[in-house]
């Protein structure tokens, strides 16, 4: 049993930190940022089911209209029309995930120049969003990027997606985003190199296209410098989509669809490429991971570290509403189990034994800054990354640190798309990488047994959480 006066002391500060307001979450660093720490229960972590909108609700009876009957009339009142009433606008307020933003203009087949129109008319359309990011990203928020100088709309993100998916694009209408940063590979592509016109292939692994939301500089080498530079890059590198900006937007100017979305989205004129990189980042930014299992497990866990079973017992009495919300926690970690060996493997990862955390920061996982892995510098000619934009001899081979998040979803790994499982990164890292004049001083060599490979693996594929839904055929 536990005593009452540690129970008091230790159920207070698990009500203060339950009470408090949600926390700032850190800022994108610019140095290797701490872990994220979920030793204390933070609510802004935790899934919430949001009241009812008041204005929704059904409305009261009138008691004074019911002492005061209104007197009877002595002309019966002409009838008037009934009004239409307007169509609801869509909501503002969105946490980014919801099917409603990514799934495309309701219909099916080929989208028409009447659902486009009528598309364009719904009410809430081209209002700015006020977003929010999915629990477990959540943490991220303070780190959002860009939205303050492209806002986003949902006919911004509509035409975005369209875009995304558009084989039209390229100079020959084969290759679209979409077939190097494919939905149904994790925004990636399976193959080692991406694969532009006429079979072409690049140099390096194709980087994951979700959770941009997050970064501002983008490739593997950070050469662009936003997600709107990044967006219409592959359009003119002729190894891509081997096209011309010019050829692009002239292609698009002859699809009624996408000038009447051009101008109702960003105004008279306004078909060029600038918009068509604004479009595509925007909808870039809608694609978020879900919360995956290690979310609701971290949330929980707090109440398995601190409390016994006879803890919980005497927690049920004391303090209801703190055992309703562990019991609906706990519910929503069950549903989305942790294997013991994920539990495992998350303890590793954030432990300086792993060190896994020192690229690998804050809720997206990954610091957003290039490092040395010794990745391909045994090479005769290795890629020299990073260096080959800040021609500073400290970024020579270093790449940027990939999240982690689905990353069970996006082989093959590594800037070159050397490796082919999560086994074999972990087996590189456990081995110190490939020792160079510029290796990450973050990585060294580990002592890790099979068991602890393994487990780091299966946290890995515990941090796999749902993308939105996505519609990729609908195009005008």
């Amino acid at each position: 049993m536990l005593k009452r006066t540690m129970f008091g002391l230790v159920m207070g500060t698990m009500v203060a930190t339950l009470g408090c307001e949600k926390p700032p979450a850190p800022a994108a660093p610019e140095t290797a940022a701490e872990p994220a720490s979920y030793d204390a229960i933070d609510e802004s972590m935790v899934p919430v089911e949001k009241p009812a909108d008041p204005a929704m609700a059904a409305p009261e009876s009138a008691p004074e209209a019911a002492e005061n009957p209104a007197p009877a009339e002595t002309k019966p009142a002409e009838a008037k029309p009934a009004e239409a009433k307007p169509a609801a606008a869509l909501p503002k307020k969105v946490v980014l995930g919801d099917p409603s933003l990514t799934a495309g203009i309701p219909g099916e087949g080929k989208l028409t120049l009447e659902q486009i129109s009528a598309w364009l008319a719904t009410p809430g359309v081209h209002e700015t969003l006020e977003i929010e990011l999915p629990f477990g990203l959540s943490q991220a928020s303070s780190s959002i990027k860009g939205i303050d100088t492209n806002p986003m709309t949902r006919a911004k993100i509509e035409l975005g997606r369209q875009l995304y998916f558009d084989g039209r694009l390229s100079s020959d209408g084969t290759i679209s985003c979409a077939s190097c940063h494919d939905p149904a590979a994790g925004y990636a592509a399976h193959t080692q190199f991406g694969i532009g016109v006429d079979g072409q292939q690049g140099g390096r692994n194709s980087p994951v296209a979700y959770n941009r939301i997050l970064s501002d500089k983008q490739f593997w080498d950070g050469r662009a410098e936003s997600l709107e530079a990044q967006a219409v890059g592959p359009i003119a590198n002729p190894i891509e989509m081997a096209n011309t900006h010019e050829a692009c937007v002239e292609t698009l100017k002859g699809i009624e669809g996408y000038k009447v979305q051009f101008e109702a989205v960003f105004g008279p004129d306004s078909l060029n490429i600038d918009n068509v990189g604004k479009a595509l980042a925007t909808f870039e930014r809608a694609i978020v991971t879900g919360p995956a299992p290690y979310d609701y497990y971290a949330a929980v866990e707090p109440f398995l570290t601190q409390f016994t079973p006879e803890d919980l017992a005497d927690l049920e009495d004391d303090d209801p509403d703190l055992y309703e919300r562990y019991s609906r926690l706990k519910a929503d970690a069950d549903a989305h189990p942790m294997s013991e060996s994920a539990i495992r493997g998350k303890k590793l990862f954030f432990s300086e034994k792993s060190n896994c955390t020192a690229c690998h920061a804050g809720a997206n996982f990954t610091d957003e800054l290039y490092h040395n892995l010794g990745v391909g510098m045994d090479a005769e000619k290795p890629d020299l990354g990073r260096y080959e934009i800040t021609k500073e001899d400290k970024d020579k081979g270093a790449f940027k640190t990939p999240t982690v998040r689905n990353v069970a979803l996006t082989a093959p790994y590594m800037h070159d798309g050397s490796q082919k499982t999560l086994a074999e990164v972990v087996e590189w890292y456990a081995k110190g990488g490939h020792p160079n004049d510029h290796l990450s001083d973050k990585v060294k060599k580990l002592d890790l047994t099979d068991q602890d490979k393994a487990d780091l693996v299966a946290f890995m594929e515990a941090c796999t959480g749902d993308f939105p839904k996505v519609e990729p055929a609908r195009l005008p």
